[in-house]
């Protein structure tokens, strides 16, 4: 009996496996993961080279990892598996509090904020310096400012960060923005600030360059439902987000431009917001540059935005009391570049907007 359950769990074993190697054999690779957000691996070239140096399994390896069968629903299984029965307090780095999701973020590197701080002065010196231009910046708190430590998890020192950006960019005026900002601010399943809440916040910065924001706007319901980064990452079910943007009749009036694409494109891209990433309606996303022109403006002042995806929400809000506002994100676009296409030393204003997660992992400043 007994050599009979041992083949009979053999046989069973050996069909498991037989029936996921076939699943992934007719299985069409896919090449994205919609709810990580990501570029899957596909199936590397094979090449004797490849094999006799070992980079044909390293690379195979990762795309069999990628393109494995049911690989959602096993995703979920271990979230689960680590959360409810390992009681972990984290799946892949994110955690759930206070019913918001956040991704862990600590400690200061001290570095890479001064890396980031070294870059926002190289442009300076190259663009703005002698130019009359009045520079700031701005820094913008992620989540855990406000969940992190008083729900026990590790949290990085923000008055650290906060400090050595001041160090290193005392030719420009810090606007803080902490006390504008609440957890009730940001999406839940997302890293990003909720537009519709960015009002005094928007004034806030406003005000310290010397312009004034309409109090008076529209909130519209977008009738996609969001899931934001973290909600990938998490990787159990979540309820999604509700997206809403901010207008009136001179955000209508803005008139964006795309170097990228040498097109105009609208505030808003409402098609956008029913993709992959739903943020990206404001302003198309991940854009390198953009102008927006303003033609009701009751002056003729010009603003140089320089930003990271924070900047994409908030830029159309601070563009009502300009004639021009140039957003440039040097994360993608290399700072000697820019002024092959648009004029910077024109700017009045100068405003370095970024979010601490950018600032504290600043390899992609350019």
């Amino acid at each position: 009996m007994k050599k009979i359950k041992n083949i009979l769990t053999l046989v069973l074993s050996g069909l498991f496996l037989a029936g996921f190697l076939l699943a992934a054999i007719l299985t069409p690779d896919k090449t994205d993961s919609l709810a990580e957000r990501r570029k899957l691996t596909q199936r590397p070239a094979l090449r004797v080279s490849a094999v006799a140096d070992g980079t044909y399994m390293t690379a195979f390896e990762k795309y069999t990892l990628d393109q494995f069968p049911l690989r959602d629903g096993f995703r979920a299984l271990k979230a689960f598996f680590s959360g409810d029965i390992l009681r972990q307090r984290d799946n892949n780095g994110v955690y759930a509090a206070e019913g918001h999701l956040a991704k862990l973020d600590y400690p200061v590197n001290t570095d890479l904020v001064r890396h980031a701080a070294e870059r926002f002065s190289a442009v300076y010196e190259t663009f703005f310096a002698g130019t009359g231009a009045k520079v700031y910046y701005t820094v913008v708190p992620d989540k855990n400012y406000f969940l992190a430590e008083k729900n026990g998890y590790p949290a990085m020192d923000y008055e650290l960060l906060a400090d050595t950006m001041r160090a290193g960019m005392t030719y420009a005026e810090y606007i803080d923005i902490f006390e504008t900002l609440s957890l009730d601010k940001y999406y839940r399943t997302d890293t990003h600030w909720r537009q519709e809440e960015l009002g005094e916040t928007a004034e806030t910065i406003a005000a310290a360059m010397g312009a004034s924001l309409p109090a008076e706007y529209e909130t519209v319901d977008v009738s996609a439902a969001f899931r934001g980064v973290y909600a990938g990452q998490y990787a159990l079910p979540v309820e999604p987000d509700t997206l809403r943007y901010l207008t009136n009749d001179m955000i209508r009036a803005l008139r964006v431009y795309d170097y990228e694409t040498d097109t105009e494109i609208p505030v808003y891209n409402l098609t956008l917001a029913a993709g992959r990433d739903g943020y990206e309606m404001f302003l198309g996303g991940t854009k390198a540059l953009l102008t927006i022109e303003n033609p009701a403006a009751g002056t003729d002042r010009e603003l140089v935005v320089f930003r990271d995806s924070f900047g994409s929400s908030i830029a159309p809000l601070l563009a009502q009391d300009y004639a021009k506002v140039t957003v440039v994100d040097i994360r993608y676009m290399a700072p000697a570049l820019v002024g092959r296409f648009v004029d910077l030393t024109e700017a009045d204003d100068v405003l370095f907007l970024y979010s601490t997660g950018v600032l504290n992992h600043s390899e992609t400043i350019q």
